[in-house]
This record gives C-alpha cells, sequence and structure tokens, in this order.
C-alpha cells in the first residue's frame, strides 16, 4: 500500500504548525500528462475569439460588368474584377468566423484535474495554510503574505467567495484567486505554486470525485 503524503501545515507568516494528510483519491493518483496537455489545449481553444474573417467573391463589392470583350485585346480573358487574381479581389479559403470550442469528456477533465493536483504536490509546489485572511483591501498585504511564504508566484485556491483577497489580489500579474468551482488545470500548471486551505483541499477532493 502506497505510503501516505503528507506536507506541512503553515500559518501565513510560514510557521509549521504541523503535518497535513493530503487525500489519497486526489494526491496520490497517476499523472497523466497527456490529460494535461488536452486539458490545456482545450481551454485554450475555448478561449478564441473565432473572429478572424475574410471576404470571398459573393462579399467583395464590385464586379458586375466583364471589364473587357473576350477576345481581341490581346489580354487574358476576364470576367469579374473581383477575381481572387486581381489586387483588390477576393480571398479563396480563408479564414471565416467559426466557434473552436470543444469539451473533453466529464470524466477525462476531472482526471485532468486530478493530475494537475497531484503534479503540484510531487513536485514541492503545494503550500497548504491554516487560513487566508486579510484585514482589508489591500494588494500590498498580498505581497507581504507572499514575501512571507518566499513565493514568487502563486494560485490561491479557496473554498468560498472572498471579496478582500479576491480585489486585493487582481491587479497583481502573478498572482490569482480562485474559487474552488473555478479551479481549472491551464492556471493550476501556469503558476508556480499552488496555495491551499484544508477546506479548499476537502473541496477540490469532492470535485473530482472521492
Amino acid at each position: 500500500m502506497a505510503e501516505a503524503l503528507t506536507v506541512p501545515l503553515r500559518s501565513q507568516r510560514n510557521e509549521t504548525i504541523g503535518d497535513f494528510e493530503l487525500p489519497d483519491a486526489v494526491f496520490h493518483g497517476p499523472v497523466r500528462r497527456h490529460l494535461l496537455y488536452e486539458a490545456v489545449k482545450m481551454q485554450q481553444a475555448n478561449r478564441r475569439a473565432g473572429t478572424a474573417s475574410t471576404k470571398t467573391r459573393s462579399f467583395v463589392s464590385g464586379g458586375g460588368k466583364k471589364p473587357w470583350r473576350q477576345k481581341g485585346t490581346g489580354r487574358a480573358r476576364a470576367g469579374s474584377n473581383r477575381s481572387p487574381l486581381w489586387v483588390g479581389g477576393a480571398t479563396v479559403f480563408g479564414p471565416l468566423p467559426r466557434d473552436y470550442s470543444y469539451r473533453l469528456p466529464r470524466t477525462g477533465r476531472r482526471s485532468a484535474l486530478q493530475s494537475a493536483l497531484a503534479l503540484k504536490a510531487r513536485e514541492g509546489k503545494l503550500v497548504v495554510l491554516d487560513k487566508i485572511e486579510l484585514e482589508e483591501i489591500k494588494t500590498k498585504k498580498v505581497i507581504r503574505l507572499l514575501a512571507d511564504l518566499g513565493l514568487q508566484s502563486a494560485l490561491f485556491v479557496i473554498p468560498a467567495a472572498d471579496p478582500v483577497l479576491e480585489k486585493s489580489a487582481r491587479n497583481l500579474r502573478r498572482v490569482k484567486v480562485l474559487r474552488v468551482e473555478g479551479a481549472n488545470v491551464y492556471d493550476i500548471l501556469r503558476f508556480e505554486h499552488l496555495v491551499v486551505t484544508p477546506e479548499a483541499i476537502a473541496a477540490l477532493a469532492q470535485r473530482v470525485g472521492e
């Protein structure tokens, strides 16, 4: 039987309070890197605007009259100045507005999220705090918290809405705060460290189907 995976339980001042045992179903499973790739690709595809557009012959203005007669001019035959061969003419097989979004199967999305969480734990990039509390909405408070924890880039996953923390961190480029229901593979991998509380871990475990 695999040994239980434990990490230090810390305070906001980076003092070790004790050990915290991570749920096996979330952090002890295999890291399926192909699913991480597929999940990130899906998220990036879903964020594409899909607004690239070009004009085919039916959308280019002009071209109602044959530019010159068919024979006798010494020039090539031409039937319309909307031809793709002409400057200002149409585009052949150019991009048109489309929807790039798609979804992986539910089990695949759930396994990808579990793999991302397990990867952070095994790399030593998972930080478990007993609580995350700020006295007031102030960006400097989050900067101070990161400095105390010795972190440069961090994703905070919280179990419920926390307007003070969310508003304090929203202007920091290397920090992001997400609620458990918004936790995703792309952001977990994008930030160097994942900062959570025991309550957030319990909610994540429930989400991945423990």
